[in-house]
Protein backbone atom coordinates (compact mmCIF):
# COMPACT_ATOMS: atom_id res chain seq x y z
CA UNK A 1 0.00 0.00 0.00
CA UNK A 2 1.40 3.05 -1.14
CA UNK A 3 1.10 6.74 0.54
CA UNK A 4 -1.14 8.25 -2.03
CA UNK A 5 -3.37 5.34 -2.26
CA UNK A 6 -3.32 5.72 2.17
CA UNK A 7 -4.27 9.30 1.71
CA UNK A 8 -7.15 8.31 0.02
CA UNK A 9 -8.46 5.84 2.41
CA UNK A 10 -8.12 8.47 5.18
CA UNK A 11 -12.13 9.24 4.75
CA UNK A 12 -13.41 6.07 4.73
CA UNK A 13 -11.14 5.04 7.56
CA UNK A 14 -13.18 7.70 10.05
CA UNK A 15 -16.32 6.28 8.55
CA UNK A 16 -16.52 2.90 8.24
CA UNK A 17 -17.67 0.65 10.81
CA UNK A 18 -15.42 -1.42 13.20
CA UNK A 19 -15.17 -4.88 13.74
CA UNK A 20 -14.50 -4.58 17.00
CA UNK A 21 -14.28 -7.75 19.66
CA UNK A 22 -14.72 -10.30 16.84
CA UNK A 23 -11.30 -9.49 15.21
CA UNK A 24 -10.19 -9.05 18.71
CA UNK A 25 -10.97 -12.90 19.08
CA UNK A 26 -9.07 -14.16 16.47
CA UNK A 27 -5.63 -13.28 18.51
CA UNK A 28 -6.97 -13.66 21.91
CA UNK A 29 -4.94 -16.20 23.61
CA UNK A 30 -7.26 -18.85 25.14
CA UNK A 31 -6.49 -18.41 28.89
CA UNK A 32 -7.40 -14.21 27.96
CA UNK A 33 -11.21 -15.66 26.42
CA UNK A 34 -11.07 -17.79 29.65
CA UNK A 35 -10.24 -15.02 31.86
CA UNK A 36 -12.57 -12.85 30.25
CA UNK A 37 -15.58 -15.00 30.60
CA UNK A 38 -15.83 -15.28 34.03
CA UNK A 39 -15.12 -11.72 34.95
CA UNK A 40 -17.94 -9.26 35.92
CA UNK A 41 -17.41 -6.01 34.54
CA UNK A 42 -19.79 -4.21 36.43
CA UNK A 43 -17.30 -4.78 39.45
CA UNK A 44 -14.39 -3.90 37.60
CA UNK A 45 -12.24 -0.57 38.64
CA UNK A 46 -9.36 -1.10 35.84
CA UNK A 47 -7.09 1.59 35.55
CA UNK A 48 -6.67 3.80 31.80
CA UNK A 49 -4.68 4.01 29.44
CA UNK A 50 -4.58 4.80 25.67
CA UNK A 51 -2.15 3.61 22.57
CA UNK A 52 -1.48 5.34 19.10
CA UNK A 53 -0.83 3.37 16.31
CA UNK A 54 0.83 5.78 13.70
CA UNK A 55 0.97 5.37 10.14
CA UNK A 56 3.56 7.41 7.93
CA UNK A 57 5.07 6.96 4.37
CA UNK A 58 8.93 5.80 3.69
CA UNK A 59 10.41 5.09 0.51
CA UNK A 60 6.93 4.77 -1.23
CA UNK A 61 5.44 2.68 1.57
CA UNK A 62 3.14 3.03 5.07
CA UNK A 63 4.80 2.27 7.73
CA UNK A 64 3.64 2.00 11.57
CA UNK A 65 5.91 2.09 14.29
CA UNK A 66 5.64 -0.65 17.32
CA UNK A 67 8.19 -0.65 20.02
CA UNK A 68 9.91 -3.38 22.37
CA UNK A 69 9.49 -2.28 26.20
CA UNK A 70 12.38 -2.77 28.51
CA UNK A 71 13.03 -5.10 31.18
CA UNK A 72 10.73 -4.00 34.18
CA UNK A 73 9.60 -5.70 37.62
CA UNK A 74 5.83 -5.84 35.49
CA UNK A 75 3.21 -8.03 33.72
CA UNK A 76 4.23 -6.64 30.34
CA UNK A 77 8.56 -6.54 30.67
CA UNK A 78 9.91 -6.79 27.45
CA UNK A 79 7.17 -7.13 25.07
CA UNK A 80 6.33 -5.66 21.93
CA UNK A 81 3.59 -3.18 22.05
CA UNK A 82 2.19 0.27 20.21
CA UNK A 83 3.77 3.89 22.02
CA UNK A 84 1.36 4.30 24.86
CA UNK A 85 0.57 4.23 28.51
CA UNK A 86 -1.74 5.16 31.42
CA UNK A 87 -3.83 8.61 31.57
CA UNK A 88 -2.40 11.03 33.59
CA UNK A 89 -4.07 14.24 35.63
CA UNK A 90 -3.20 16.52 33.24
CA UNK A 91 -4.22 14.61 30.20
CA UNK A 92 -7.42 16.76 28.32
CA UNK A 93 -8.59 13.44 27.36
CA UNK A 94 -7.56 9.82 25.96
CA UNK A 95 -6.34 11.23 22.70
CA UNK A 96 -4.23 13.37 24.75
CA UNK A 97 -2.46 10.18 26.47
CA UNK A 98 -2.40 8.88 23.70
CA UNK A 99 -0.14 11.78 21.24
CA UNK A 100 1.94 12.54 24.83
CA UNK A 101 2.75 9.18 25.32
CA UNK A 102 3.77 8.95 21.51
CA UNK A 103 5.75 11.87 21.68
CA UNK A 104 7.27 11.17 25.05
CA UNK A 105 8.51 7.29 24.20
CA UNK A 106 9.47 7.96 20.57
CA UNK A 107 9.83 11.62 19.97
CA UNK A 108 6.83 12.23 17.73
CA UNK A 109 5.74 15.83 18.14
CA UNK A 110 1.96 16.22 18.69
CA UNK A 111 1.29 18.33 16.42
CA UNK A 112 2.72 16.54 13.18
CA UNK A 113 -0.35 14.03 14.14
CA UNK A 114 -3.43 13.46 12.57
CA UNK A 115 -5.74 11.71 14.33
CA UNK A 116 -8.44 9.50 12.52
CA UNK A 117 -10.38 7.17 14.00
CA UNK A 118 -10.63 5.65 17.67
CA UNK A 119 -10.77 2.03 17.84
CA UNK A 120 -12.67 -0.17 20.33
CA UNK A 121 -11.16 -0.26 23.89
CA UNK A 122 -9.54 -3.59 25.22
CA UNK A 123 -9.45 -5.13 28.89
CA UNK A 124 -6.37 -6.61 29.70
CA UNK A 125 -6.92 -8.95 33.06
CA UNK A 126 -3.29 -9.42 34.12
CA UNK A 127 -2.72 -5.71 34.42
CA UNK A 128 -6.48 -4.34 35.13
CA UNK A 129 -6.02 -1.87 32.53
CA UNK A 130 -8.47 -1.09 30.26
CA UNK A 131 -6.75 0.08 26.99
CA UNK A 132 -8.27 2.99 24.72
CA UNK A 133 -6.34 2.79 21.30
CA UNK A 134 -6.35 5.43 18.20
CA UNK A 135 -5.06 5.63 14.68
CA UNK A 136 -3.02 8.46 13.30
CA UNK A 137 -0.89 9.62 10.65
CA UNK A 138 1.88 11.81 9.82
CA UNK A 139 2.55 13.22 6.37
CA UNK A 140 6.30 12.07 6.48
CA UNK A 141 8.33 9.95 8.62
CA UNK A 142 8.97 11.33 12.18
CA UNK A 143 12.78 11.93 13.47
CA UNK A 144 12.29 8.95 16.24
CA UNK A 145 13.94 9.81 19.48
CA UNK A 146 13.80 6.95 22.15
CA UNK A 147 13.05 7.25 25.30
CA UNK A 148 15.77 4.96 26.45
CA UNK A 149 14.39 4.63 30.39
CA UNK A 150 11.10 2.85 28.79
CA UNK A 151 12.27 1.20 25.04
CA UNK A 152 14.90 -0.90 24.25
CA UNK A 153 14.05 -0.94 20.50
CA UNK A 154 11.86 1.12 17.75
CA UNK A 155 10.44 -1.51 15.27
CA UNK A 156 9.46 0.09 12.10
CA UNK A 157 6.59 -2.28 10.36
CA UNK A 158 5.45 -1.94 6.97
CA UNK A 159 1.84 -2.08 6.73
CA UNK A 160 1.37 -4.39 3.89
CA UNK A 161 3.50 -7.01 5.69
CA UNK A 162 0.45 -6.99 8.43
CA UNK A 163 -1.83 -7.02 5.70
CA UNK A 164 -0.15 -10.24 4.60
CA UNK A 165 -1.82 -13.27 5.66
CA UNK A 166 1.39 -15.21 5.88
CA UNK A 167 2.59 -13.38 8.53
CA UNK A 168 0.12 -15.32 11.13
CA UNK A 169 1.55 -17.60 13.19
CA UNK A 170 1.15 -19.48 16.36
CA UNK A 171 3.44 -20.11 19.10
CA UNK A 172 4.11 -21.29 22.72
CA UNK A 173 5.37 -18.54 25.21
CA UNK A 174 5.80 -18.28 29.01
CA UNK A 175 5.25 -15.02 30.42
CA UNK A 176 5.89 -13.02 34.20
CA UNK A 177 1.90 -14.14 34.66
CA UNK A 178 1.51 -17.27 32.88
CA UNK A 179 4.01 -20.80 31.79
CA UNK A 180 3.73 -22.46 28.66
CA UNK A 181 0.34 -20.71 26.75
CA UNK A 182 -0.53 -20.91 23.45
CA UNK A 183 -0.97 -17.78 21.70
CA UNK A 184 -1.96 -16.54 18.43
CA UNK A 185 0.17 -13.47 16.81
CA UNK A 186 1.91 -11.81 13.95
CA UNK A 187 5.22 -12.19 13.07
CA UNK A 188 6.46 -8.71 12.47
CA UNK A 189 10.25 -7.83 11.62
CA UNK A 190 10.98 -11.24 13.18
CA UNK A 191 9.53 -10.21 16.31
CA UNK A 192 6.43 -12.09 18.08
CA UNK A 193 3.28 -9.80 18.35
CA UNK A 194 0.64 -10.79 20.55
CA UNK A 195 -1.65 -10.23 23.58
CA UNK A 196 -3.51 -7.11 23.14
CA UNK A 197 -1.01 -5.60 20.55
CA UNK A 198 -1.49 -8.29 18.39
CA UNK A 199 -5.75 -8.03 18.77
CA UNK A 200 -5.44 -3.92 18.09
CA UNK A 201 -4.00 -4.86 14.84
CA UNK A 202 -6.22 -7.49 13.89
CA UNK A 203 -8.78 -5.14 14.10
CA UNK A 204 -6.86 -2.39 12.34
CA UNK A 205 -6.13 -4.88 9.58
CA UNK A 206 -9.73 -5.83 9.42
CA UNK A 207 -10.64 -2.18 8.93
CA UNK A 208 -8.09 -1.53 5.98
CA UNK A 209 -9.68 -4.89 4.27
CA UNK A 210 -12.92 -3.46 4.19
CA UNK A 211 -12.19 -0.50 2.40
Amino acid sequence: MNTAYFTNLETKIKKNPLLGRKAHAEMMPLSRKEALDSLDFKKLTPKFAAVLCLFYPKAGEIYFPLILRNKYPGVHSNQVSFPGGRIEATDVDFSHTALRECEEEIGVQQSHVKLLKQLTDIYIPPSNFQVKSFIGFCNKAPNFRLQTSEVQELIEVKLSDLLDDSVLVSENLSTSYAHQIDVKAFKLNNFTVWGATAMILSEIKYLLKSL
